[in-house]
């Protein structure tokens, strides 16, 4: 019988992947941040799990270059960034009416720049793996 901890940390990587997932199009939503988590709750709780994570043909390959401290690719840096900014503009010019919250936004989105942009860069001469 699987323990209740165990289960907990299943939900939680479950959970978190999911909004890994959605914040690959919603640029408040960290994905970095969100599938390594599920990484580190599945490496915990179920090693089919984990194992199925880093063999995933989509995010596999990122979590683990960035896990061994490898970083992340320039491509998924700039595109990163370019999404948050163009989306961050958009809702800050043109949605939100009060100026406090449009703050709050360019705020978060500054933040969520810098922490792209100070990690670790990829580069090519780093063997990416494709897939296992």
């Amino acid at each position: 019988m699987m323990s209740i901890k165990k289960l907990f940390l299943i939900i939680v990587g479950s959970l978190s992947l999911g909004l890994g997932v959605l914040g690959i199009f919603l640029p408040l939503l960290p994905t970095t941040p969100l599938l390594l988590l599920s990484a580190a709750c599945y490496i915990r709780s179920s090693d089919r799990l984990y194992q199925w994570l880093i063999t995933n043909k989509r995010f596999g390959a990122y979590i683990l270059n960035y896990r061994e401290g490898n970083g992340i690719p320039l491509k998924a840096k700039v595109i990163g960034v370019c999404t948050l900014w163009i989306s961050m503009l958009f809702t800050v010019i043109f949605v939100i009416p009060l100026m406090v919250i449009k703050i709050l936004l360019l705020l978060i989105a500054s933040y969520f720049t810098w922490f792209i942009l100070k990690q670790k860069t990829l580069h090519k001469n780093v063997v990416e793996r494709e897939s296992y």
